[in-house]
């Protein structure tokens, strides 16, 4: 969400300054200082807290003519494939959540940790598929739940369509976002744990953390920093992504903001 998107929120919402500064956490003369336009390049984290205020990652936009006259929760794969492509949203067990646009943390540490699983399997001959979003997974193989996770690897090959993954990927990792934290730390771990996936990684960039879920073994969550090498369980510690390579990727980013 850009600063401008947030003022706009801010009118929409009637927030004062002191009021957005008690529910994001950052102190309201930075807040006003960004609002003014005085401070030109605001911390990652700091842009991040203030858009966990402003989003809207639970609810589906109002008013809008792509979508049907239906409550939330009864809505279905069908109603999902009307929406235009611009929108980006997930279906789960009936509800329309609205995605925001990842950051650019998001997409390096996304796109990087895929390129090495990928590369693993390609240097072994592999059947597994590395596979990266936007992608649809239709994760319960019924007319009531659409995903995108950032990542999946799926090893049965017979789950994938041409219009999407049809069942539960083998694995599955989302870089964390404040608008997206909730949903992916408590709605879609408990989808993917019932629907059968084997492991699931939640990587939260900002605590610079790593929780990994084996649902297999039931040990879980085992909890990893940017320091540490994690083994992909799935494939039996085969492969491992080295998290100080993840963060040396995107330190300048931090570096940036500090």
């Amino acid at each position: 969400m850009t600063i401008a998107e947030m003022k706009k929120r801010k009118e929409e919402l009637g927030y004062t300054y002191q009021m957005i500064a008690e529910k994001s956490g950052v102190p309201v003369s930075t807040v006003q200082k960004i609002f003014s336009g005085a401070t030109d390049a605001p911390r990652y984290e700091t842009l991040m807290a203030l858009e966990s205020v402003f989003g809207k990652p639970a609810e589906v936009r109002e008013n809008v003519a792509f979508y049907q006259a239906k409550k939330q929760g009864e809505y279905t794969v069908e109603d999902y494939y009307k929406i235009p492509e611009e929108y980006r949203v997930e279906l789960i067990d009936g509800v329309i959540y609205d995605m925001a646009a990842p950051t650019s943390a998001h997409q390096l540490i996304a796109g990087l940790i895929y390129a090495k699983l990928l590369m693993h399997v390609l240097e072994r001959k592999g059947e597994c598929l590395p596979m990266i979003s936007p992608l649809d997974v239709q994760l319960d193989c019924d007319d009531r739940t659409m995903i995108q996770p950032d990542v999946v690897i799926v090893c049965d090959r017979d789950k994938v369509i041409q219009r999407c993954v049809y069942g539960a990927p083998d694995f599955i990792l989302e870089v964390l976002s404040p608008s997206s934290a909730k949903r992916d730390s408590v709605i879609k771990l408990n989808k993917y744990l019932n629907a059968g996936v084997k492991e699931y990684w939640m990587i939260d960039p900002k605590q610079k953390k790593v929780l990994v879920y084996d649902f297999e073994s039931g040990q879980y969550p085992a909890i990893y920093g940017f320091d540490s090498k994690i083994p992909v369980a799935i494939w039996n510690g085969e492969c491992a992504i080295n998290f100080e390579e993840v963060y040396e990727h995107i330190r300048f980013l931090y570096e940036r903001e500090s």
